[in-house]
């Protein structure tokens, strides 16, 4: 049995002579998409149409690009996010998806645990002022004085929440799915409504997965009930924070900072106002850089890929 492979996951590209030595032994055939950090519907339809399975990372996977493949068997992501993904509509034409949960949660919470100890600690601010031959001492906050909100308590969130409570943080918590009794009492952590966690945190992030219902999740009405000295913090997925609220925030000095790793719109546009703000700190969508998980993942998501191929061809 021999079946057309897409590589699209850029994650992929660094080890690509693995992907392709081990696909190429179980009979595949493989073709790499000239990808920078995501392929867009119409990138994706012109190379789909005699593909089996493919290995994705966050491209536009929409039901007119599923339509566009009829041979189509199985989509297996690089990671753990699927939102880009038009799974119901996969569901309808019989297409797997397969992704590794839990994939980067530990990096992703060591990312936003460096955003906050940033900004409790002023480095960067303290570092550049000794270079330019200042010698300031700013106001600086311990962790054990602050209270961490985290919007979003799944694998992530937990990371999150379990390193804030090591800190000493007053860690509060929302989510829709309750929490399991052993974590609450490891990590002291307060479940509370999203109006609450706003108003009391003077940390702020936000790790939901990202669906119709977290869509804009922090928007002015949210940045409305921070408090002025609050940091928010987004290593999640871009659109959960309304980026031109969040310049509007940043603007109006109506929240102290923020810091993020993902945005609206992948890479970051040149232009983008959040370039201005000394006070807002960017990274290019990087806070699952792991070697570890990304060996785990790389073997997962080649394995998700295979089994799914070896099933059908057995249906």
């Amino acid at each position: 049995m021999s079946w057309k492979i897409l590589i699209s996951a850029p994650y992929a590209l660094p080890v690509l002579d693995e992907y392709r030595s081990i696909l190429e032994a179980q009979g595949c055939v493989v073709l790499v998409a000239n990808v920078r950090e995501r392929l867009e519907e119409d990138d994706l339809i012109a190379l789909v149409g005699e593909i089996d399975g493919i290995i994705c990372g966050d491209d536009r996977i929409t039901e007119r690009v599923l339509s566009a493949a009829p041979r189509l068997k199985v989509i297996s992501k690089w990671g753990t996010g699927i939102d880009s993904i038009d799974v119901e509509a996969a569901k309808k034409l019989n297409v797997a998806v397969r992704n590794t949960p839990n994939a980067f949660s530990e990096p992703v919470a060591d990312t936003v645990l460096g955003y906050i100890l940033q900004f409790a600690r002023s480095l960067s601010l303290m570092d550049n002022a000794m270079r330019e031959g200042r010698w300031i001492k700013p106001q600086l906050v311990s962790l054990k004085e602050t209270t961490i909100g985290v919007i979003g308590v799944g694998n992530c969130g937990k990371a999150v929440a379990r390193r804030a409570a090591v800190f000493g943080a007053r860690v509060l918590g929302n989510d829709v799915v309750e929490m399991p009794p052993d974590f609450l009492s490891q990590t002291g952590i307060e479940m509370v409504s999203l109006n609450r966690l706003l108003c009391e945190s003077d940390f702020i992030s936000t790790n939901p997965t990202l669906n119709p219902e977290t869509y804009h999740l922090i928007n002015d009405e949210a940045f409305a009930l921070m408090k002025p000295d609050a940091v928010l913090v987004n290593a999640s997925r871009g659109p959960v924070v309304e980026e031109a609220a969040l310049i509007r925030a940043l603007q109006t000095a109506r929240i102290a900072g923020a810091a993020l790793d993902v945005f609206e719109k992948e890479p970051l546009p040149l232009d983008s106002p959040l370039r201005e703000f000394p006070n807002c700190l960017l990274a290019p969508h990087n806070a699952n850089s792991s070697p570890l998980a990304a060996s785990r993942v790389h073997q997962n998501t080649i394995q998700n890929l295979l089994n799914e191929l070896k099933l059908r061809s057995r249906t």
